[in-house]
């Protein structure tokens, strides 16, 4: 039925639709991040244009197309509070495409659509350049190669199919030098990396309320790929140490600042014991100015991690922060130990931070509190006994790890030790370190990532937004901080074998994953390799990687200047190698034109005047006219050539070097007129 449709449609109709729907699938990426009305408008118009091109109707008057025009800078001033930027820049961009398809009355016209397409496709990059995107954008530039094209022919000729094979290939052609321009253009910022807005980013935060974590463990997007240059961690020794929090206010967890001066207060004092586990980070765009190293990394030149363009340093709390956040997805490397220590050995003053409550909350577990260091077997008992003795009760306490525990009110930690007893990690720990702290000894609590996929997927381990994880660390005399994880003694399972908990999945997955859980695990492994490589491969090739390059070319000390004498002088080898194919194919033209051409000039040579564009039966009447009897043989051989190339019963190709030696013959024996 469609089919039939489209076929009624006259030619320039059905190239309209075309050009529209390509508009369309262009605009597509960008209404996520487009005003409501700005969506509804742009749409509105296409189908309007699209509904004038069926019918065949008039465009609207230019007046029309200025008073959309104006009501949507009113409307862009309204919901942007500007005209510039990128967020108005964009939404400016959208209407005017659209609307400019209001106005296709002349070619130019549709040269100015087609450029304000290729701008509006290079505009998606500003939000994401992720493989999804990046094909789909290379669809809309097929489509507007194909409508450019279409443009430059007469109306119904060629083909839309023609059409789009000559677009795809002139795409191909220039294929070569687009990689060439994309492996040795110099990066130079902000054109390589346009900064994002942290604001609509998930993942970790810089505090913790109860709940917050389960909220992010949710979302199943990557946070980070590792590679393990050597032999893999165990999932019970993959922490990916994130905000480490030490004040409470009864309600949020946060860094806080301490009350005691700098010489007073703990310091990192890392040791560590054993190998190190050289690694590699591959970091999503994040919110927070951190870097989730694995635990421990030290801050030692050949184990800290190096960040191009960043300052990176190890905070006393064992956390690596940085001066920003990371708005582009960024490769880290370093070397983790798992077996460690870290913070003083002995007391000091600051430590009496991390042993503070805030007044009037949680009464009945300060008073539990309070009767477990009552006890005569824990009179004497360190911080460690007390640990082992919480982790017990959670053991054998009816406790219930879930995602969904419900909303806790001004008292959470009494409702989650002596009411609901359910929670995700957030809970166990901060219940914790609170009764940690009402016995007096120092703790906090540490969020982060734990653990990560149980497959690697092209050599990386991925590491989710889902394995985002709150422990507990405590201070214990002669050994420091010691991280304790309440959740391994409620789900042993999410800390040893890195087992989530599965949020609800949505319809197409949960129908794919019923029917066949095997394909579609595998389905999103190929995908995120893919994605992997795409990051690893384009994403992430940066200044470092080019001069990397030069220098596999012979570069001893490669700088930017080699890197654009090398561009240029391949530009130029090229450009040299283009102008030479065009000479030789200046040679190489049609065997028909080139026949023709040879035939005129034998002709003329025997004083017969004939038309570049005379076909052989006009050219054999003027050799009879002109030549009489002595040129009935030439007449006859282009008599023959004519029946061969235009008869109607004329099969196969015609054998013109075969002909053209006869006819040369021929020619040469024949009187001049």
């Amino acid at each position: 039925m469609f089919d039939g449709f489209w076929h009624r449609l006259p030619r320039d109709a059905r190239d309209t639709l075309f050009l529209l729907a390509i508009i369309g699938w262009t605009i597509i990426p960008h209404v996520a991040h487009l005003p409501a009305w700005c969506a509804l408008l742009a749409a509105a118009i296409l189908v309007w244009r699209g509904h004038l091109a069926v019918r065949g109707a008039p465009l609207p008057p230019r007046w029309n197309v200025a008073l959309v025009l104006a009501v949507a800078i009113v409307l862009t001033l309204w919901s942007e509070r500007t005209l510039l930027g990128r967020e108005a820049g964009v939404t400016l961009l959208v209407v005017l495409m659209a609307l400019k398809t209001l106005e296709l009355r002349a070619r130019r016209d549709a040269l100015v659509v087609f450029f304000l397409g290729f701008f509006l496709v290079l505009t998606n990059f500003l939000y994401s350049q992720s493989l999804a995107v990046a094909l789909s954008m290379l669809v809309s530039v097929w489509g507007l190669l194909t409508a450019l094209v279409l443009a430059h022919m007469p109306v119904g000729r060629p083909p839309l199919a023609r059409a789009g094979a000559l677009a795809a290939r002139a795409a191909l052609l220039g294929m070569p030098l687009m990689v060439l321009l994309f492996a040795l253009f110099p990066r130079m910022a902000p054109l390589w990396g346009v900064p994002q807005d942290a604001a609509g980013r998930t993942g970790l935060s810089g505090s913790m309320e109860l709940g917050g974590v389960a909220s992010i463990a949710n979302d199943d997007s990557i946070a980070m790929r590792v590679r393990f240059f050597g032999p893999v961690p165990s999932a019970d020794q993959l922490y990916f140490r994130g905000p480490v929090l030490g004040h409470f206010d009864g309600r949020e967890w946060t860094r806080g600042v301490s009350s005691f001066p700098i010489a007073q207060r703990p310091r990192a004092e890392l040791q560590f014991f054993g190998a190190g586990v050289p690694y590699e980070l591959t970091l999503e765009p994040s919110r927070l100015a951190l870097l989730p190293m694995l635990e421990m990394t030290p801050d030692r030149p050949d184990a800290a991690p190096a960040l191009e363009g960043f300052n990176a340093v190890l905070r006393a709390d064992a956390q690596w922060q940085i001066d920003r956040p990371v708005t582009e997805r960024a490769r880290v490397r370093a070397v983790a130990y798992t077996a460690h220590r870290h913070g003083p050995r002995t007391e000091v003053l600051g430590l009496r931070d991390l042993v503070d409550l805030p007044p009037g909350f949680n009464p009945r577990s300060l008073q539990w509190a309070q009767d477990l260091r009552n006890q005569p077997e824990n009179a004497n008992a360190d911080a460690r006994a007390l640990a082992g003795r919480l982790l017990a009760h959670v053991r054998g306490g009816d406790f219930g790890y879930t995602l969904e525990p419900g909303t806790y009110g001004r008292h959470a930690v009494d409702e989650f030790w002596f009411d609901r007893k359910l929670g995700f990690c957030e809970h166990f720990a901060a219940a914790f370190v609170v009764m940690m702290r009402a016995m007096d000894v120092p703790a906090r609590v540490v969020t982060g990532y734990q653990g990560t996929d149980p497959q690697p997927v092209d050599g990386y381990y991925i590491v989710r937004q889902s394995h985002a994880h709150a422990w507990a660390e405590y201070w214990q005399p002669g050994a420091g901080w010691v991280r304790v994880d309440p959740t391994a003694a409620v789900a042993p399972d999410r800390i040893q074998v890195s087992r989530n908990l599965q949020p609800p999945r949505g319809f197409v997955a949960s129908a794919l994953g019923s029917v066949n859980p095997a394909m579609a695990q595998q389905m999103r492994q190929f995908w995120e390799a893919m994605n992997n490589r795409w990051n690893q491969w384009v994403l992430n090739y940066s200044r470092g990687a080019q001069l990397d390059l030069l220098k596999s070319l012979g570069f001893r000390s490669p700088d930017w200047v080699d890197l654009a004498y090398v561009l240029i002088g391949l530009l130029c080898t090229g450009s040299l190698a283009g102008a030479a194919w065009a000479l030789w194919d200046r040679h190489r033209q049609d065997p028909w034109q080139r026949l023709q051409r040879r035939v005129a000039d034998a002709l003329r040579r025997l004083g017969v005047a004939v038309a570049a564009h005379d076909p052989p039966r006009t050219r054999a009447e003027r050799v009879r006219q002109a030549l009489g009897a002595r040129g009935a043989a030439l007449a006859e051989q282009l008599e023959a050539l004519d029946r061969a190339r235009y008869a109607v019963a004329a099969r196969g190709a015609v054998p013109l070097r075969r002909w053209w030696r006869e006819f040369a013959r021929t020619a040469a024996r024949t009187p001049a007129g």
